[in-house]
């Protein structure tokens, strides 16, 4: 009797492990199918405001003055030089873009629509301005979205803003992996940009120039009125993930463009 009871026992806790090992493969199918729906949605083919990383918060009003004295890196604009700009000065149309270097809804945007971004600022057609805010760091603990902006700002004074930001979003860690937040990543990916790494940016990067201006970035993005990244504006106008009803694409994007330039002077060359 006590042998039957006992592999009585043996099945049951052979069947429960069985169920949790189910289980697992439950939840890994479903986080899949999660983001599997948010890499389509960026393309256009569905709603991903589910997956867009909310601002929490961001980093406080004090964040700015704890990093150190705000030095905005050259030629960024705006009130208070908290973008850095990309393209023709004088393009008829203005990209504005919010976000954060750890937020994975950012990087399915850049990664579906870099290469139409990059094309219509080449025709002039576009001028983007990146707004790099921070507040992942806070939410999810860590620095890597502060050190990557740094370092981009550090890029911009290097005249290789463009080429570094998208490196880094071809190689964006998971959001809870604080990749960035390894100063020595941060020069090993910029090695893939031709020209950037040396003294000055180095430097840069290892004493963390611009992180009083990367404080003074999120601030100003705490101020406003938008709560999640990415957030992209074209002439001040949300986008993304739609505009009115329809869903944002790379097609779709082109066609907007068109539309906003519409009569407007396009200048030659681009950038």
């Amino acid at each position: 009797m006590s042998e039957k009871n006992s592999e009585g026992k043996r099945t049951a806790r052979e069947r429960l492990i069985k169920e949790r090992e189910v289980q697992k493969s439950r939840d890994k199918r479903r986080r899949v199918m999660v983001v599997g729906a948010a890499v389509v949605g960026v393309l256009g083919l569905a709603a991903v405001a589910g997956v867009v990383a909310a601002n929490s918060g961001g980093g406080g009003k004090g964040d700015a003055e704890k990093a150190g004295p705000v030095v905005a890196p050259a030629g960024a604009v705006g009130k208070g030089k908290v973008a850095i700009p990309v393209g023709m000065p004088d393009a008829p149309s203005v990209l504005t873009v919010y976000e954060d270097m750890r937020c994975p809804a950012c990087g399915m945007f850049e990664n579906s629509m870099r290469d139409t971004v990059n094309k219509l600022e080449k025709e002039g057609k576009i001028r983007a301005e990146y707004h790099l805010v921070s507040f992942i760091d806070k939410g999810v603990m860590g620095n890597g979205s502060k050190y990557a902006a740094n370092a981009l700002g550090c890029a911009q004074g290097a005249g290789k803003f463009h080429e570094y930001h998208d490196v880094l979003f071809r190689n964006q860690p998971e959001e809870t992996d604080d990749a960035f937040g390894k100063k020595s990543y941060l020069l090993e990916l910029a090695q893939k940009v031709p020209g950037l790494r040396g003294a000055g940016f180095d430097g840069c990067v290892e004493k963390g120039t611009h992180d009083g201006w990367v404080g003074a970035v999120q601030a100003d993005f705490d101020k406003s009125t938008y709560k999640s990244t990415p957030t992209v504006l074209l002439n001040g106008v949300a986008i993304f993930p739609q505009k009115g009803s329809e869903q944002i694409s790379p097609a779709n994007l082109v066609k907007w463009v068109d539309e906003a330039n519409k009569g407007k002077k396009v200048p030659a060359g681009g950038r």
